[in-house]
């Protein structure tokens, strides 16, 4: 049987981002800036790089820098055009009209469950790649993107896929943990999902393999979406939705080597901005430089 393409991406970024208030307050944090461009910019990209033209876009009310940012600009393209700044016009137009671009409205943050079913009517029936708003993979020189890793295996497989990566024990209590047993000795890294457990304690958890930001799904998983209990005021968990596709239809994880940094936690977003600084042939050697001699310096040095 053909597997279908894998076209559309949804990306969840209706939070609130309450971990880096106040400064997410007006500016959310899906556009915070690393280098020259905002987190959003980052995953778009990642989407189109891999064949998903076609992105959903769940926002919230207040949300509408991320609109503004990925559609076209007609005042500030005639003013760069005027001024002979070409450079900056083609970087601006770039991102804008890139795909084909929706917008849903997530009207309470109920989690990420929640926003998928949000995404419901725009996805239709067709397969769908997952990518939260608020993540930057970046994969290791040489290695193909994280996400054209789990493409692979959806079109190897017909069956959902999710990324995984390995936690410290400790930490495990943060992530949706997978029980699931490696399956082709050929490809140690592809994981057959057997159940999942949200935030489980570091006792409970049955391995250190941790859900990493990006999922692909058949549209089936709607269904138990659906089918997750409802109570006001409680968030439904996409593992629960994930449990029952696994146990009825398959699910597959794939355990990458591609870093995942979390902009919603202020360490990583500081880490971000260094590692993508230090690679850059342009910032890498000033970063250096300012880095040797900022050492033991006080505030205001």
């Amino acid at each position: 049987m053909r597997v279908p393409t894998v076209r559309t991406a949804v990306i969840p970024a209706a939070g609130f981002g309450t971990r880096l208030m106040p400064a997410s307050k007006a500016v959310p944090k899906e556009m915070f800036p690393v280098l020259d461009k905002p987190v959003l910019q980052y995953v778009v990209e990642e989407a189109l790089a891999c064949g998903m033209d076609r992105l959903v876009l769940v926002i919230s009310e207040g949300k509408d820098a991320i609109r503004r940012h990925l559609e076209n600009d007609a005042r500030l393209e005639a003013f760069l055009a005027a001024r002979g700044k070409s450079d900056i016009l083609e970087k601006v137009r770039d991102i804008a009209g890139a795909a084909e671009m929706e917008y849903v409205i997530q009207p309470e943050q109920n989690g990420l469950a929640d926003a998928l079913l949000c995404a419901r009517e725009a996805v239709g029936g067709e397969p769908f790649g997952v990518l939260l708003g608020d993540a930057i993979i970046v994969s290791p020189p040489g290695e193909p993107s994280g996400l054209s890793q789990l493409k692979a295996v959806y079109e190897r497989t017909g069956q959902a896929v999710v990324a995984l990566r390995e936690v410290a024990l400790e930490q495990v209590s943060r992530y949706g943990i997978v029980d699931g047993d490696a399956m082709d000795p050929a490809d140690p890294a592809l994981i057959q999902v057997r159940d999942l457990i949200e935030k489980p304690s570091p006792d409970a958890a049955p391995s250190r393999l941790a859900i990493n930001a990006r999922y692909i799904f058949p549209a089936s998983i709607f269904t138990y979406l659906d089918a997750l209990p409802k109570s006001a005021g409680v968030e439904a968990y996409l593992t629960d939705a994930m449990v029952q596709l696994a146990h009825r239809e398959g699910l597959w994880g794939y355990l990458w080597n591609a870093r995942r940094y979390d902009i919603g936690n202020i360490p990583d977003y500081i880490s971000c901005l260094l590692d993508l600084a230090l690679a850059d042939p342009k910032l890498g050697p000033i970063v250096r430089e300012r880095l040797a001699h900022s050492s033991g310096l006080g505030p205001g040095e």
